[in-house]
């Protein structure tokens, strides 16, 4: 890693107190988790909503730490946490860990020589961060963000993860207020500008779809003197946009706009297994067609495609390679994973949910040849319209044909009086208040609730916590158990 400890120190300000390092010697790694923390790295001790990084810096030394960043001083430490002042090494001290871990990621990135592709949108944001790497893989080697790092502390960590050994970077950058982008676009400085949609998330903070849109349109403002901007030409706030920062945007989409660069055609639906499609790309007075294979399951997964092509043609990948890289990606835990078990398949797609999404997830569990189950649970942030966004997922999963509809939380309360009404004679529609409820019901009647042979969809926000609704499913099929009473 290209970063000494005066840099770091120039980078952040603050008091820095060296102690068994020299100041020009380069640092590993800047981690804010103390058990990633490796020799020579740079632990960030903040205090977060449930752990104060500081009772760890004892720890972190031991491990090889050559820096802390650190808002509280030895004696502050040892008296509130007991970890002893002579046991600390070289430390900052910085009025705000977070703040200096985004001065440091912004002074990072003005030393970085390569291209960085910034993405946003109300969804769809991670597929595509995943098509557009897998794309430009083929040319590049890419560095992405990881899970769920695309927040004002994930994006300076990912930033700070790039070494000399890669040549382009895929940053996917998450909102829920205006002015949060203007953060992340200045350490990001994107020279390719992705938007996947504007659709209803963040409603409460942000007021409106073109609330929407104006926050997330303030990553053009720190965008490169040079930069591109890649937009859904099929969204109708985005294809809107003929100008940004006096240059014209360039357009992805299904060919439902005569301004899109690149678009796909001719889908045609291979179940869980993806989709096969037309992939156009239109260049002045000549368009080429090529054969495309998307591994991601569900249609809307195409138009990510799509875009991921749109960058990585600007980024100079050659078309067949593009479609290669496309059909070399595989799913993610959290969003539209299958799992494909002894006793049923799971549709892992709980990472995240609002309500076009929802509606993607139940339009891809319809797909299946199989007894069709749908776990779904609160979606967050809705604003004033959330009880009738729940009561729509109700009905369409209901109209959807799905076998059973289980409905988990407090919101979706509205999900289960909506399906119910709406339900058949066959279709099976229950109410559970909490996720916990749930669990315990799976525990006691697995069978009875989730038959063998079923395809079983598990969706909601992230809050619901339902990777531990996977678990459990994961932990019943191996142990072949079909729920018996505890």
């Amino acid at each position: 890693m290209d970063l000494t400890i005066r840099e770091i120190e120039k980078a952040c300000g603050g008091a820095l107190v060296i102690q068994g390092a020299a100041p020009e010697e380069k640092v590993t790694s800047v981690v804010q988790d103390s058990r990633l923390v490796t020799e020579g790295g740079v632990f960030v001790a903040a205090v977060g909503e449930r752990v104060d990084g500081h009772r760890y810096i004892g720890q972190v030394y031991e491990k090889g730490a050559k820096l802390v960043l650190t808002q509280k001083t030895p004696g502050q430490v040892e008296k509130e946490h007991g970890v002893q002042a002579d046991r600390w090494g070289s430390y900052l001290v910085v009025e705000e860990p977070f703040q200096a871990l985004r001065a440091l990621a912004e002074y990072y990135r003005s030393k970085l020589r390569i291209p960085i592709v910034g993405i946003t949108g109300s969804v769809g944001k991670t597929s595509t961060k995943e098509l557009i790497a897998g794309a430009l893989s083929e040319r590049y080697c890419v560095l992405k963000t990881e899970g769920n790092y695309n927040n004002e502390i994930g994006v300076p960590l990912t930033l700070l993860r790039i070494r000399e050994e890669h040549t382009a970077a895929v940053i996917e950058m998450g909102i829920s207020d205006f002015g949060e982008m203007h953060r992340l676009s200045r350490m990001v400085r994107p020279n390719l500008c992705v938007i996947t949609n504007i659709g209803q998330c963040h409603m409460e903070t942000l007021g409106s779809r073109d609330g929407i849109l104006r926050a997330k349109s303030e990553m053009f403002d720190y965008m490169a003197e040079d930069g591109i901007v890649c937009l859904n030409g099929e969204d109708d706030k985005l294809s809107e946009m003929t100008n940004v920062r006096g240059k014209r945007p360039c357009f992805f989409g299904l060919g439902g706009n005569p301004a899109e660069e690149v678009y796909a055609s001719d889908i045609v639906e291979r179940g869980l297994r993806g989709c096969d499609a037309r992939l156009h790309i239109r260049a002045g007075e000549t368009e080429r067609c090529l054969p495309l294979h998307v591994p991601l399951p569900g249609s809307h997964m195409v138009i990510n495609a799509a875009a991921a092509a749109c960058v990585a043609l600007h980024l100079g990948v050659e078309p067949e390679r593009i479609c290669e890289g496309i059909r070399r990606v595989s799913s993610l835990p959290g969003r539209a994973n299958l799992i494909w078990l002894s006793h049923y398949t799971l549709i892992d797609d709980c990472y995240n949910a609002s309500p076009a999404p929802m509606r993607a997830a139940l339009d891809l569990l319809s797909m299946a040849d199989a007894g069709k189950v749908a776990v779904l649970g609160d979606m967050f942030d809705l604003g004033a319209e959330s009880d009738a966004l729940h009561e729509g997922i109700g009905a369409y999963a209901a109209r959807k044909g799905t076998d059973r509809i289980f409905c988990v939380g407090e919101n979706a309360r509205h999900m289960f009086e909506a399906a119910r009404r709406e339900s058949s004679p066959g279709q099976q529609v229950r109410y559970f208040a909490d996720r916990q409820a749930f669990l315990e019901a799976l525990r006691a009647d697995r069978e009875g609730l989730i038959p063998d042979g079923s395809c079983v969809l598990i969706k909601a926000s992230h809050g619901m916590q339902f990777p531990e609704i996977v678990a459990l499913l994961r932990e019943l099929d191996l142990s072949g158990v079909s729920g018996s009473a505890e």
